[in-house]
């Protein structure tokens, strides 16, 4: 911060950064700040991308590109379900029981890891993540069992727990002050990944067996060589880091019970994002072979379609909210899906295709918002809530996926689709989040 700056007229400041992409020197949001800051000709709020901003935008894209490969390789994992349900005879909750594994494993450890990096940031520590996600890839590869299909699935979310607090973090120190854009641009990056995961299974995995499920390791060791190098920006970057993070949490905090009750609502909208997710990415592929009687590299087809449509979303969710409200768009992007959601089930294929692109998109917009919402919220723990809301996203999505499963077997996975059409009801919850502006 520079001589005669105070902490408080820094804060109102967005993030800035010379062209040898120094790191921010203070970090906010323009829509927590009381009065915007002044536009001048050499700082022009408006303008999409500055100077600075460019200059972190090759570690925000190479940073996107690793989410896009990590979670390419994890997306292998559900997409190959029909192949395991066949050579393990598995059940559907045994299917569900996998995603569990998965994605719990992720949930639980993910706020730890953001809880202790906040206080001391690991910079290679993304190298070493990305090398659990590689040793996963390849148990699941040879597992001759469903036990070791399992502890498979343990480590690829291991990986997913130290890669996606500490990448968040990166991602916002190379944001230029638009973190809104700078979650999208990451966030899309996972969300590709996971559409080519079961395009690249219905055309690589499938015809050739579990065994060609090893080729993928290729992807982990570029991402690895990747992230050494992202690694290397960290480190140099981390000290200044460090202290802007110190200068946002000195800023008015909101109420504490402000704060718990917030967190409840976004938690409660995550449950409706994730659990009628759950439904599509587990087991839309099983609802288009039984209710459209399509082959598995068909269905396979259909959920790259829709996985693809998630992407989009994703990407526009947080520019969107840059400029007009996170809070607005976390409303419109779950409450919006109803109508949709209510009309899938009583859909003929062309109509499920086109209801499910929409779904995808609106849905996948919240996500976004809603992890910058809740960073600015509580500013400076940048780790923590990373950790808490990519955890819950993986651990909802792995016990809706586990209850589904169940209900599947018992009611039928055509009833299942009916059932989850009105979670996105609960995006009437939005209502009670705070105007964050107002409260500080």
């Amino acid at each position: 911060m520079r001589a005669g700056v105070t902490p408080a007229h820094a804060l109102a400041r967005p993030i800035r950064f010379n062209t040898r992409m120094n790191p921010p020197v203070a970090a906010s949001s323009v829509e927590d700040s009381p009065v915007s800051p002044p536009i001048t000709p050499e700082r022009d709020a408006t303008a999409p991308l500055n100077d600075a901003a460019r200059a972190a935008m090759p570690v925000l894209l190479m940073l996107s590109t690793c989410h896009l490969l990590n979670d390419m390789i994890q997306s292998l994992l559900p997409a190959i379900y029909p192949l395991l349900k066949d050579n393990f005879a598995l059940s559907f909750a045994q299917v569900g029981l996998i995603t569990l594994t998965f994605q719990t494993t992720a949930s639980l450890l993910q706020p730890l890891v953001g809880i202790y990096t906040d206080r001391r940031p690991l910079p290679y520590s993304l190298v070493a993540g990305m090398g659990l996600t590689l040793s996963g890839l390849l148990l699941l590869s040879r597992a001759p069992s469903f036990p070791l299909l399992l502890l498979a699935a343990a480590l690829v979310g291991s990986g997913s727990s130290v890669f996606h607090p500490e990448s968040s973090r990166v991602a916002r120190m190379a944001s230029g002050g638009q973190h809104g854009l700078a979650q999208s641009v990451f966030q899309v990056g996972g969300n590709l990944g996971s559409s080519l995961g079961p395009l690249l299974a219905a055309f690589i995995v499938m015809p050739r067996g579990q065994g060609s499920v090893a080729w993928f390791a290729i992807a982990a060791l570029i991402a690895m060589a990747l992230l050494t190098r992202i690694g290397g920006w960290y480190g140099t970057h981390m000290a200044a880091h460090r202290k802007a993070a110190a200068s946002a949490s000195r800023q008015s905090p909101v109420p504490r019970r402000t704060v718990v009750v917030t967190l409840t609502v976004l938690i409660a909208l995550l449950f409706s994002k994730y659990f009628y997710l759950a439904s599509l990415s587990s087991y839309y592929t099983f609802y288009l072979m039984e209710r459209f009687h399509l082959s598995a590299e068909s269905a396979q087809l259909h959920l790259f379609v829709f996985l693809g449509a998630v992407a989009v979303g994703t990407l526009a969710g947080g520019p969107i909210g840059d400029r007009i409200g996170r809070r607005l768009v976390i409303w419109w992007s779950i409450l919006g899906v109803l109508p949709f959601s209510l009309l899938l089930p009583h859909a003929d294929l062309f109509w499920t295709t086109a209801l499910t692109v929409v779904i995808g998109a609106l849905i996948a917009s919240a996500f976004p918002a809603i992890v910058v919402y809740a960073q600015e919220l509580l500013p400076g723990r940048t780790g923590v809530v990373a950790g808490i809301f990519y955890g819950f996203a993986f651990g909802l999505g792995g016990l809706g996926a586990a209850v589904l499963g169940v209900l599947a077997d018992h009611i039928g996975i055509e009833q299942v689709y009916r059932i989850c059409a009105y979670l996105p009801a609960i995006g009437l919850l939005a209502w009670f989040l705070p105007r964050l502006r107002h409260l500080r």
